[in-house]
């Protein structure tokens, strides 16, 4: 198995080439930039530079990871669009990764936690972690004061955004993105097990900050009456 991972719901936009053997995950190649306004400009280049690190051909990947978020709307998209249409190019099964969940294996961690990125509007998409590998429950969006830490740690850019909120020292909150590494290992551990793996659909929690305007309000014409007064 050589799966291609990448993930651009968060500022990182990241890439990664993950090959599945006999003696578990290897990461082939990786790449990352945190620059929350090139997503579209930055990920087929990256894509193309990991590929070229391994030395192998596009062709030659069998699977596709990608964040499937929650996170801003145009970022998220970048990343599914580019998914869904590789997948259908090669041939090859595309699988989604919460974003989240990527975040969470990317720390590592044993012992319970929270893992929280920037949802914007003053707001956090959270979830809460037995450890690395397992969530409990599903991925929310809430301001910081109204997440219930139970005195967990939190981890991530949301945590970092609102270490005084928290109560913690910002520089607790690493790892603050997601790596397509991370997000690759998680799908190459979870095909090789059997894990059901969401679709490569968009996780919306809430609207998008555009919304299609209404129907226009209609003027009335004045009566030739209330013309004739007003002169």
């Amino acid at each position: 198995m050589l799966l291609l991972a990448f993930d651009t719901a968060t500022p990182a936009v990241t890439t990664a080439l993950c090959e599945s053997g006999p003696d578990g995950v290897r990461v082939r190649a990786a790449r990352t930039t945190v620059d929350a306004r090139r997503h579209g400009e930055l990920l087929t280049p990256q894509i193309r530079t990991v590929v070229a690190d391994v030395g192998v051909d596009l062709e030659d990947v069998t699977h596709i990871a990608v964040g499937i978020g929650p996170g801003p709307y145009t970022g998220l998209r970048v990343g599914l669009a580019t998914a869904h249409a590789l997948a259908e190019a090669l041939g090859v099964p595309c699988v989604g990764v919460a974003t989240l969940d990527a975040l969470a294996w990317a720390s590592g961690r044993t012992t319970p936690f929270i893992a929280a990125t920037d949802a914007r509007r003053k707001e956090v998409f959270w979830a809460r972690y037995t450890d690395a590998a397992t969530r409990v429950g599903d991925i929310a969006v809430n301001r910081p004061a109204d997440v219930d830490t139970a005195g967990l740690p939190v981890i991530g850019h949301g945590a970092h955004l609102y270490a005084d909120v928290f109560g913690q020292d910002p520089e607790a909150a690493e790892p603050l993105y997601p790596t397509a590494a991370a997000l690759g290992e998680f799908a190459v551990r979870a095909l090789r097990d059997g894990t059901p793996l969401p679709e490569p659909r968009p996780l919306y929690l809430r609207r998008p900050d555009a919304q299609i305007p209404g129907a226009p309000k209609k003027v009335r014409q004045p009566t030739a009456a209330e013309l004739g007064r007003s002169r």
